[in-house]
């Protein structure tokens, strides 16, 4: 019988887990046989069960890409011999010291075995026939003895995503609802703490951005639920006032006015009117100008950018986010339409992205606005030191 060397070469120590690994190979594998690379998909998809990185991935990938068979058999040798050079070229010119890094830590992950020659080097030896009598190298018969639980992981793991997917997009929703609802009642002035309600799901929404939890998610869930439900009793209790009718009070709410940030904002109106939500960007105040280019904006204040339908292209892009996003923070309908007018549209929008990128600094974001709207009245206000202070890394946004 040939024996199947079980020690390490060299100075590498004889461990329990050693011992344990070499005694379970002698065991026949619960799944005999497998196509290599579905098991390896299945590995990446499970791959936080065992520990490994993708970096380790990509170093096993290149080990069984030595097996010149498409399926791990347990009556087949399984053992690789690559040289380090030949292993790095299929690993995509990893160098030979990270190879050694990965490759130990799925020798740790009990993914592959090492059979060391008497010299430690890799190589087979052939019989008269030509046919292979003893390779020495890497066994990749650990990874077929845990094909059961590595498959098992990876059903386990894509129903953890279709859950975690799922919770996303039902806190996506309910964030929504609110977030309109909110401020519907704050444009149209009716009773509520619409600031405060705004506020909060402005967190929610950056904690979203977050790579979150089942647990957290359905945390923020329920919190979005409720003030989802605190907004609706309030919209509910003005609407019956007004109309003494159950039907008539949810189509009030439902079909609200044309100038939603549902619709794409009109920038002019009939008769030559002004948008009360956005100022002209193609009239801007006679000797305002940003003076800024519009990717410089968005580099120093990504924080906009969820708020975006794209990344913006042009001023009006920025325009339509910042209208949007200034009920969110608290910014009155006045507030806003004082800074365009002050400022002209391109640089209220500057602004208030920078204050958006700083909103947890700021008390007041309304009443800061229009502080800088009344340096803009008296030609003191440039938003070009904000926008370089937040590229600079500072925690100030004052002009």
């Amino acid at each position: 019988m040939e024996h199947i060397t079980t020690t390490p070469f060299g100075q590498r120590p004889v461990t329990a887990g050693l011992i344990e690994q070499a005694m379970a190979m002698q065991a026949t594998p619960e799944i005999p046989h497998i196509d290599k690379w579905d098991l390896l998909r299945d590995l990446c998809t499970a791959r936080r069960t065992f520990e490994i990185t993708d970096r380790d991935l990509a170093v096993l990938n290149a080990l069984v890409s030595f097996h010149p068979n498409t399926a791990l058999s347990d009556n087949d040798s399984l053992i690789v011999f690559p040289s380090n050079a030949a292993l790095s070229e299929r690993a995509h010119g990893m160098a030979e010291s990270t190879l050694r890094r990965h490759l130990a830590a799925l020798v740790r992950a009990g993914l592959i075995a090492r059979h060391d020659s008497p010299n430690g080097k890799r190589y087979a030896r052939r019989g008269a026939d030509g046919e292979i009598d003893r390779a020495f190298g890497f066994d990749l018969r650990p990874l077929l003895h845990n094909a059961a639980q590595i498959i098992q992981s990876a059903r386990q793991a894509r129903a953890d995503q279709a859950r975690l997917a799922a919770a996303r997009e039902k806190l996506s929703l309910l964030k929504r609802d609110a977030l309109k609802l909110a401020l519907y009642g704050q444009e149209n002035a009716l009773p509520g703490d619409w600031e405060s309600l705004l506020a909060t799901l402005l967190s929610i929404h950056k904690l979203m951005r977050r790579k979150l939890n089942l647990d957290d998610l359905l945390d923020l869930e329920a919190q979005t639920a409720q003030i989802l439900g605190d907004i609706q009793s309030l919209l509910v209790i003005k609407t019956e006032k007004m109309s003494g009718n159950d039907r008539e009070s949810k189509r009030q709410y439902q079909n609200s006015n044309t100038d939603t940030l549902e619709s794409e904002p009109c920038l002019e109106k009939g008769r030559g009117e002004t948008d009360g939500n956005i100022a002209s960007s193609s009239e801007p105040p006679e000797g305002v100008d940003p003076r800024i280019p519009l990717s410089l904006v968005v580099k120093a204040c990504p924080d906009i950018l969820p708020y975006c339908e794209r990344e913006p292209k042009s001023w009006r892009d920025l325009i339509v986010a910042a209208s949007y996003v200034r009920g969110m923070m608290g910014i009155s309908p006045s507030a806003w339409e004082e800074a365009t007018a002050a400022m002209g549209a391109e640089t209220a929008a500057i602004t208030v992205v920078c204050i958006l990128q700083r909103f947890t600094a700021i008390k007041s974001p309304g009443g800061y606005l229009r502080a800088l709207s009344s340096k803009a009245a008296l030609g003191a206000f440039s938003p070009g030191p904000m926008v370089m202070a937040l590229l600079n890394g500072e925690n100030r946004v004052a002009a």
